[in-house]
């Protein structure tokens, strides 16, 4: 009998422990260690699980400042939405229509709709930094603003410069925007546009009254943030030059030239250029043609379709230094990265995350051929889009391919001017004629806007 009470008492003994365990009242958690938990969200997690965590109870919520407490300027890196990009619906429905955006999460593959509020006034001119920058429809002001917490932060209408520095509605429609850390406050945050056919560079701070013109007749290829600072590539002397846009330096001598941060003397100027960063670090990649030299041996290899196959890469590491210029040290393997090139944006995704991209490899484009791939470890490019192609450059030739897969969503990410129209770059980076009903409605909706030349001029100069 007593080896059976003994028995007894050691069964019920871890039952009574387990009860304990889960009755433990979590809504009781030290302050303390709530915010210790919340820190490190922060330093090594997303925005979105500080904002899930808060919304576990109203204890860690009362415990824990909100978003816009947090930082309601929007110059904390840490509460912006890092490796999110926006998702293409495919159905040529722009995102300003429908007031919201799909959001992907490149290292979770997590998947997000959200609400964007005012959105069908706007227009989205830019997504740096995981912050939409949009311009309104009627009077031109600027808004910067978090995707998924909606802190806002305005800045001043373009109207006064529209007559000097963007002056055609094409330029206004497609100019690139891009956030960076204020140059005159480490508490703020500024707006850099991109206008394109007039190549001009405008710049303004949060709190600012007014446009300034920083570059003029600068005409930039490809364009990078990196550590708050707005980076891009151009032709100087018949070189290519990164040359930092944003903060620029004036001086009587320089005039509104920008600062040369490095030259690449070994690519010519047939190359074309990109600025990315992966791993923390800038990249510079050249992709260049190889003529195909012809002997009587190889001439019945010439493939004259198949051009694209002779695209080669070449990539730089750009060491910047404090004094302000860079050293480029030659690249040679990605590891699992895998880049995605375009002259409006590029990024940088681990195939580890995405196993469905493949490590140290470049997707790019060029005419006609939307998508491919080359493989710095084949040294070999491959087209990936044969069977999704909706057209021959002319009349339709298959419905829509869906569906569409990460690696034509990215590229398409990389093209602003396809996705804010709600459009696939691997279906309409080429629009026939004979397309007339979407060129009709694309047209349609550019014209939409209140904002007109007229009435930015006028109100340019009742502002001056």
């Amino acid at each position: 009998m007593e080896s059976k009470r003994k028995s007894g008492a050691s069964l019920t003994a871890p039952l009574a422990g387990r009860r304990m365990h889960t009755s433990v009242d979590w809504a009781s958690l030290p302050i303390d260690m709530v915010r210790l938990v919340t820190d490190r969200l922060l330093h090594s997690g997303d925005i979105v699980d500080y904002v899930a965590f808060r919304a576990v109870c109203s204890a860690w919520r009362a415990s824990t400042p909100t978003p816009r407490e947090r930082d309601p300027a929007l110059r904390d890196p840490r509460l912006r939405p890092r490796d999110w990009i926006a998702l293409c619906g495919g159905d040529s429905v722009p995102p300003d229509d429908t007031g919201e955006i799909e959001l992907f999460h490149t290292r979770t593959a997590r998947r997000v709709c959200v609400r964007v509020p005012d959105l069908r006034d706007h227009r989205i001119v830019g997504f740096s930094q995981g912050l939409l920058v949009l311009v309104h429809k009627a009077t031109a002001e600027i808004r910067v603003l978090h995707p998924f917490t909606c802190v806002a932060v305005d800045f001043p209408s373009l109207a006064p410069v529209y007559s000097e520095a963007i002056k055609y509605t094409n330029s206004f429609l497609q100019m690139n925007a891009a956030v960076c850390s204020a140059a005159s406050s480490s508490s703020s945050i500024a707006v850099v546009l991109c206008v394109p056919y007039m190549h001009y560079v405008l710049a303004a701070e949060a709190g600012s009254d007014h446009w300034d013109i920083l570059h003029r007749k600068l005409d930039v290829s490809n364009t990078l943030v990196f550590q708050g600072r707005l980076y891009g590539t151009t032709i100087m002397a018949s070189r290519w030059e990164i040359v930092q846009l944003y903060p620029t330096t004036r001086s009587p001598q320089t005039l509104d030239l920008p600062v040369t941060v490095a030259r690449a003397p070994s690519i010519p100027v047939p190359h074309h250029i990109f600025l990315v960063e992966s791993r923390g670090q800038m990249l510079l990649v050249a992709r260049a043609h190889h003529y195909f030299a012809f002997t009587v041996e190889n001439i019945s290899a010439y493939r004259p379709t198949e051009w694209w196959k002779d695209k080669r890469f070449t990539m730089y590491e750009v060491n910047l230094n404090n004094n302000g210029d860079a050293k480029l040290s030659p690249v040679s393997c990605l590891l699992d990265r895998a880049l995605f090139l375009s002259d409006y944006g590029c990024l940088s995704v681990s195939a580890i995350d995405l196993p469905s991209l493949v490590g140290n490899s470049i997707y790019f484009s060029v005419s006609r051929y939307p998508v491919l791939m080359h493989s710095l470890t084949t040294g070999l490019s491959e087209e990936l889009a044969v069977e999704c192609q909706i057209h021959d450059g002319d009349v339709r030739i298959r419905p829509s391919v869906r569906p569409f897969t990460i690696i034509d969503h990215l590229l398409t990410f990389c093209h602003p001017n396809e996705w804010t129209k709600g459009l696939m770059f691997h279906e309409y980076h080429e629009i026939p004629t004979s397309f007339k009903e979407l060129l009709e409605k694309i047209s349609a909706k550019w014209w939409e806007y209140k904002f007109r030349p007229s009435q930015a001029v006028h109100m340019g100069r009742e502002t001056s």
